[in-house]
């Protein structure tokens, strides 16, 4: 019987771990290295090591009622899109309402996960974790790794020609916390995701140039979608889900494109992705106006540097160049677990649903969060996190290993109609499809169709609403009382942080809305004179 369950991380995932342990009656304890909660969300001016670390100005890419936790709201005062001090403090509201704290062993590293001797029999593993230069080791009956996916910079210098000979500085995207020291200087910025690209727009105000380096182009997103609200509350729907899943792949593809172009034609700006492969999209509402005004220059691949300059793949030159700052992503690494747990492959894949790694004896270990869906990667780990908990204590069971290795390969078909590849894009999938596939392990998945007779009126805010985590404390285990009601005021929260100014309205009486009553009275009057 499993009781006592580690966790490796006190990020946002961490906590939802804790969370989910105690829902099911067990025992957790979490480790965390740093002096504090929040994980990559807590801004420090510097980089400390093993922690993912962010940039100042950072701000959500996801609106809150999309990325809150499904049995916790945000505040209703608190803005659409969060600065990351503002999700920090949701985090910190989190974990103070459900009372995690205490269960969270601060300044204290894992140094070593291994197997239990008796691991075939009874699936626990050694931790031994470091305090004040003092090492221990615990035995666990399961452990949950939430160790996130933004800690170990991919650089990747060796196929950059000419680096080491450039004179200028470089750092890679993780050391940049403030646009302090790069007043008049010439940027090169090399990676075209989230990170490179609020980069180059802070930057961009700051240097006399900045020139933005990308292999293949890519979408752009503004945060206001249609009629001023969330982009993500229109694009996250199962109804749309559930038409680019029936749709053939090109059909799908191409509406994405016409939604995307909708917003400014790539192809004019020279960043259109090439081919069929579909490339997550980036969130960034000022990209456009920058390139139109000339403080941002998209170029080429890079060739080659030298001393002072960089050569790109069309020919064209930068010279006098000053700062090299490398957006080129991250890698996910566990120093402390010997490498033959885990057999890392971006094609085929590593981990069963994601989440348990395959073709281990016992399955008490899950990797939380290691995953790359077009949605909130937060809400993905929480669902995770309710699906490892309810596997280690036996409340839902993995199929044969032949299955696994089925459900292996009908991932891979479906990552190669969704993003028109299935080579190094394992972690990636579609939001909806993943959530509802883990919902229906777990048991807490919709009946749609029984939901339409019951409550139809919720059902259609379900189906053609946005998909955020109340969906899943509707029904089955872990079900929330409040989350029908969190569904249906959802749209009230989203106004609230824009109602600051507070206008009188004027009364506006359109005509067309007394024509019934008009006809009503007429028709009265009708029959009475025709009685008369």
């Amino acid at each position: 019987m499993v009781k006592t369950v580690a966790m490796i991380g006190a990020g946002i995932c961490g906590l939802a771990s804790i969370k989910a342990c105690l829902e099911e009656g067990l025992e957790p304890t979490c480790f965390e290295r740093s002096d504090d909660i929040g994980g990559l969300w807590r801004f420090t001016d510097e980089v400390e090591d093993g922690r993912g670390s962010i940039y100042k100005s950072l701000v959500t890419n996801a609106s809150k009622e999309i990325m809150c936790h499904s049995d916790f709201p945000m505040p209703e005062d608190f803005p659409n899109f969060l600065p990351n001090h503002k999700y920090f403090e949701y985090i910190r509201l989190y974990a103070d309402h459900f009372k995690l704290v205490k269960y969270i062993k601060l300044k204290t590293s894992v140094c070593r996960l291994e197997k239990h001797t008796d691991f075939p029999v009874n699936g626990q593993w050694l931790v031994t974790t470091e305090s004040n230069g003092v090492k221990k080791t615990d035995i666990f009956d399961a452990v949950m790794v939430c160790t996130g996916q933004h800690a170990k910079p991919a650089m990747d210098l060796e196929n950059i020609p000419g680096i080491d000979m450039f004179r200028g500085k470089v750092l890679h995207c993780r050391e940049y916390k403030r646009p302090i020291g790069f007043d008049g200087q010439q940027v090169l910025i090399i990676g075209m995701g989230n990170t490179g690209v609020d980069i180059a727009t802070e930057l961009c105000t700051k240097a006399s140039q900045v020139y933005l380096s990308c292999k293949t182009g890519v979408w752009v997103l503004q945060r206001l979608g249609k009629e001023g609200l969330p982009y993500d509350l229109g694009f996250i729907r199962r109804s749309v889900s559930w038409i680019h899943n029936i749709m053939p792949p090109a059909v799908s593809r191409w509406m994405l494109k016409k939604y995307m172009n909708d917003q400014f034609n790539h192809d004019l700006y020279n960043i259109q992705p090439e081919g069929v492969a579909w490339r997550e999209p980036l969130v960034n509402e000022e990209l456009p106006s920058c390139i139109m005004s000339g403080s941002i220059m998209i170029k080429q691949q890079v060739k080659k540097f030298t001393e002072t300059s960089v050569h790109f793949e069309d020919g064209s030159v930068v010279e006098n160049l000053d700062i090299v700052i490398l957006a080129t992503g991250y890698d996910y690494s566990f120093p402390f677990l010997d490498e033959s747990i885990i057999k890392k492959d971006e094609n085929k894949g590593s981990f069963y649903k994601k989440i348990i790694p395959l073709r281990i004896e016992k399955p008490t270990i899950a990797f939380i969060a290691f995953v790359l869906p077009i949605g909130p990667a937060m809400v993905v780990g929480e669902l995770q996190s309710r699906w490892a908990t309810r596997l280690v204590k036996g409340l839902h069971k993995l199929p044969d290993p032949e299955e696994m290795e089925k459900e292996m390969r009908r991932d891979e078909q479906r990552r190669k109609k969704w993003f028109g590849a299935s080579e190094n894009n394992f972690r990636r999938t579609d939001y909806v499809s993943y959530m509802d596939d883990l919902a229906s392990d777990i048991g807490v998945s919709l009946n749609i169709w029984k939901l339409f007779l019951t409550d139809p009126v919720l059902a259609w805010k379900v189906v053609f609403g946005p998909c955020n985590s109340y969906h899943f404390r509707l029904t089955g285990p872990g079900k929330w009382d409040g989350a029908r009601e969190a569904i249906m005021t959802q749209w009230d929260r989203i106004a609230k942080p824009l109602s600051t100014r507070v206008v009188k309205k004027k009364i506006k009486l359109n005509f067309l809305s007394f024509t019934p009553w008009i006809l009503c009275v007429g028709v009265l009057l009708l029959a009475i004179c025709l009685q008369g």
